[in-house]
């Protein structure tokens, strides 16, 4: 009883302090223009002189985005671009972190660090020689510039957290199924992958995520409004110079926001496992 009363005291005070941002967003999300820039009502109430004070909430600012702006295409070009990327990623790093794990030899580790410094090259320098390989393409202002750009950041990771995975799977299990008269694909089929499951979760959780929040390459190399990912379009559309949509910008950040949320919580299990299955190797 005392442990779980203990357990209690730290985690509730870090759920309210990392639900209080959805809170405020949701809040935000319905208030009038008048309640908003009203000093008495900013930030958790709304107005005090209406006695129900739902009938004080609107939600035209929610019918704005999907009115007047591109948001629905943008969220469909994020998941466009974010399914792309990551099936790109699985069938690069897969292969890749199974080869440094199993059939790399003794440099294989050194080769695994080598890769996932790649990832730690921030994208503000990389987007300056990425710039002219966009333009002599000819994929300038479209996806596919960014599901080509994309993987040069995921694709290390990935490798480097596979390849962690695979070394905990027991090189007996693959020799048996070699025994058995199994390839060594099909044993990387029916025996590695599966056990592999929560490595790929994490991968794609991990793959979604980036190209949901990533911001530097989506700015520089999309520039009209229909092509736009969610990272760049809210932004750049409900900012227009010193005049702020707070109420749009709050409900529009908030819906991928709880997506994401809910997509770590329903596999946080495997998520964590997944991260961490390589660390006592």
């Amino acid at each position: 009883m005392f442990r779980r009363f203990g357990a209690y005291i730290v985690l509730v005070p870090f759920a309210v302090v990392l639900g209080f941002p959805f809170l405020w967003m949701l809040i935000t999300t319905f208030k009038q223009d008048l309640d908003l820039y009203n000093a008495d009502t900013t930030p958790y109430i709304y107005n005090p002189l209406q006695w129900r004070f739902w009938e004080s909430m609107t939600t035209k600012h929610i019918e704005y985005i999907f009115t007047e702006t591109k948001y629905v295409d943008w969220i469909l070009n994020t998941l466009a671009v974010s399914a792309v990327v990551v099936g790109i990623t699985l069938l690069v790093s897969l292969p890749a972190g199974y080869a440094l794990a199993r059939l790399s030899g003794s440099w294989g580790q050194t080769a695994g660090i080598g890769i996932f410094l790649v990832y730690l090259v921030p994208p503000t320098l990389l987007f300056l020689p990425l710039s002219p390989l966009v333009a002599r393409l000819g994929i300038g202002n479209s996806l596919l510039a960014l599901i080509v750009i994309y993987p040069s950041f995921t694709i290390p990771f990935a490798t480097w957290l596979l390849m962690g995975f695979f070394k905990t799977i027991p090189q007996e299990l693959e020799d048996a199924a070699l025994v058995d008269g199994c390839s060594r694909l099909t044993a990387l089929v029916r025996i590695v992958f599966p056990i592999s499951l929560p490595g790929i979760l994490t991968v794609v959780i991990f793959g979604v995520s980036l190209c949901v929040n990533e911001f530097i390459y989506a700015f520089t190399f999309i520039t009209s409004s229909d092509n736009r990912t969610i990272s760049t379009g809210v932004p750049n559309e409900l900012i227009r110079g010193d005049v702020f949509f707070w109420q749009s910008l709050m409900f529009a950040t908030l819906l991928p926001s709880l997506v994401l949320a809910f997509l770590y919580n329903t596999f946080l299990d495997k998520f964590i496992k997944g991260f961490t299955g390589g660390a006592f190797r």
